[in-house]
Formats: structure tokens, C-alpha cells, sequence
């Protein structure tokens, strides 16, 4: 019978044991918020305007990846690679946007942004072109892609997309200008 008492207290013993090491274990932590969109809503806005300069002038003029500080009125600062070559990744208005260049030609390149913590990813793209046309003129073409389904509603989206047609717009507008310029 002391054995079997001795036996059950120790038993006990180890189960308290047990549970206080469980007690003093940090806790897991909560599951992080998805950053994936159950429903997507994809959006492809697609901007050009005509350029009275040869492509190549062009692109010398607005294609740099921190040309952008010129044509959108945005500070820009490259943070990763040369400025020039995929990979590279430019902080746009004080670092409150980041984007990577993802694909690259003589006169073009797309970029990204990346999956931004707490954020549900908009699997934002953009692509950028002087394109010519003859041998004196040329196009601008930008477009843009992304996912705006964490929009209130159709209103909110349609908001959207005209709020970003507009400040690209300005951009194209503002390139043809720099381009055209003396």
C-alpha cells in the first residue's frame, strides 16, 4: 500500500510538474491575417500617349527606374541593386512604397510591389514602353494591374481605378512633356 501511495504521489507530482511547464511556455501566437484575397477582383488599366520624339530619345529621357521622381512628382530612392538591372528595388514617397523590377528591355521595364505585412496583396504590376511608331514619333504606353477586391464595393473600385487613371495620366503627360523638351 506505500507503494502504491508513493507511486500516485509521484505520479501527481509529475503531472504538476507537467502542467506548470506547460503554464510557463510562451503562448503560440495568434494566426497571422491573410494576406490572400478570397475573391479577387482584377483591374488592367491601360494608358498611352503619342510622343513627337523617336522612342530610343524617349526612353533616355523617362526610363531610368528613378525617373519616376520626374514624371510622377514622387521621391525616389533605389535601395537594392544597380538602378538599372531586375532585381533592383526602388523606395518611392519616403519609403512608403516599395517596388522591384521584374522584367526589363531596351525600352521597357515592369515592376512589383510585394506582399506588405497585414495587408491583403493586391498583386500590384506595372509596365512601362516607349514604342515607336516611325522613325520620329513614338508612344508611351503604361499599364497597370492589380487586385482591388478589398474595396468597400463597385463604387469604391470604379474610385479607384478613375483616381489612378488620372494621377498616370498626369504622369504620361508630364513624360511627353520631358521628352519633347528641348
Amino acid at each position: 500500500m506505500n507503494a502504491i501511495l508513493r507511486a500516485s504521489k509521484l505520479a501527481l507530482a509529475g503531472l504538476a510538474f507537467s502542467v506548470a511547464a506547460l503554464a510557463a511556455e510562451p503562448a503560440a501566437p495568434a494566426p497571422a491575417a491573410s494576406t490572400v484575397s478570397a475573391n479577387p477582383h482584377y483591374e488592367t488599366i491601360r494608358m498611352e500617349i503619342d510622343i513627337a520624339k523617336p522612342a530610343k530619345e524617349v526612353w533616355a529621357k523617362v526610363g531610368k527606374y528613378c525617373d519616376i521622381a520626374e514624371w510622377l512628382k514622387v521621391e525616389c530612392k533605389i535601395t537594392a541593386g544597380d538602378g538599372k538591372s531586375i532585381g533592383t528595388v526602388r523606395d518611392l514617397a519616403g519609403g512608403r512604397v516599395k517596388e522591384i523590377l521584374v522584367a526589363q528591355t531596351e525600352l521597357s521595364y515592369g515592376y512589383t510591389q510585394p506582399v506588405r505585412e497585414g495587408r491583403v496583396y493586391d498583386l500590384y504590376h506595372g509596365f512601362m514602353e516607349a514604342r515607336p511608331v516611325t522613325a520620329t514619333t513614338s508612344k508611351m504606353l503604361y499599364t497597370l494591374m492589380f487586385d482591388n477586391s478589398m474595396m468597400a464595393d463597385d463604387a469604391a473600385r470604379a474610385a479607384d481605378v478613375a483616381s489612378r487613371k488620372e494621377r498616370f495620366g498626369k504622369a504620361l503627360a508630364e513624360m511627353k512633356r520631358l521628352a519633347e523638351a528641348k
